[in-house]
């Protein structure tokens, strides 16, 4: 099976090389440039995300294959329409992943690792959860449709190392046509914002269409301020992947009711019994 992310992590590095050389020679006071702990600790989680995958991917691979085997039929490889509907497929799965992991707090535990740098540059994108298990249902559908295993993780690749150069200060707006249809600096820059106005918006991968359909799309009107509602102050890279974990833990122990407990599960961040 061919690992994209392996072969891209070259060009990974010296794209970010690149970047911070470009704020060094070439600074912008509306920009926020780089800090040394932050991409530090950005590029520490990315390295410990790349070990844990090294074996949660067998058994993704191993669940995936088992629903490919039961699927009613399975799609030809060789044939470019089965490459088109995978893009799509692939596309919905990766919105309501990534939707549900801002709403549903048990899931934002993990995916809160991704938005809890205060700052905004190719490091952010290497900012990733060392607990990806809850991905996995998500693109189940696609094997039991027919699509082979090697084929959907391939084009989650493909969508991974897009979404890297999304991640930067240092373009713009692009071609009108191309910010309608594609998530671009611009629409994740709101992503990553904790301004009230941005919150939960712009979900998409590759594509912004899916924001704009489901009323989840908000255009950068005014200056993006990085990072949580409430920062978590720490350069550790395992309070970084833990912490909010460990938040939920303190909630459920506090918690006066089963129902509470299941509140603080799966309302959303934030949620607290009304009484």
């Amino acid at each position: 099976m061919f690992d994209l992310i392996a072969h891209a992590i070259p060009v990974f590095v010296l794209c970010l090389a690149l970047e911070a050389a470009s704020f060094h020679l070439l600074p912008d006071d509306d920009q926020l440039g780089y800090q040394f702990r932050d991409a530090r600790t950005s590029v520490l989680m990315g390295l410990g995300n790349v070990v844990v995958n090294l074996g949660w991917k067998l058994a993704v691979v191993a669940v995936y294959a088992a629903a490919y085997l039961a699927a009613p039929f399975h799609l030809p490889t060789d044939h470019p329409l089965t490459w088109v509907a995978l893009f799509f497929a692939d596309e919905i799965a990766y919105y309501w992943y990534h939707r549900t992991h801002h709403t549903v707090r048990v899931f934002w535990a993990s995916h809160v690792v991704h938005h809890s740098s205060e700052f905004y540059n190719l490091s952010t994108a290497l900012r990733q959860p060392w607990t990806p298990f809850s991905s996995l249902p998500y693109w189940l559908p696609l094997a039991l449709a027919g699509f082979p295993p090697w084929m959907i993780l391939l084009q989650q690749s493909v969508s991974l190392v897009y979404q890297f150069f999304i991640h930067t200060e240092r373009v713009a707006t692009l071609w009108r046509p191309v910010e309608f249809v594609f998530n671009t600096p611009s629409h994740h820059r709101v992503h990553h914002g904790s301004n009230d106005r941005y919150l939960d918006k712009n979900y998409g991968g590759i594509l912004i269409i899916w924001d704009r359909l489901f009323g989840t799309f908000e255009p950068e009107d005014e200056r993006v301020r990085y990072g949580l509602t409430k920062n978590i102050e720490t350069f550790n890279p395992a309070k970084v992947a833990t912490h909010e974990f460990a938040s939920i833990w303190r909630d459920l122990r506090s918690a006066p009711s089963w129902r509470a407990r299941g509140g603080y599960l799966f309302r959303g961040p934030g949620w607290a019994p009304a009484d």
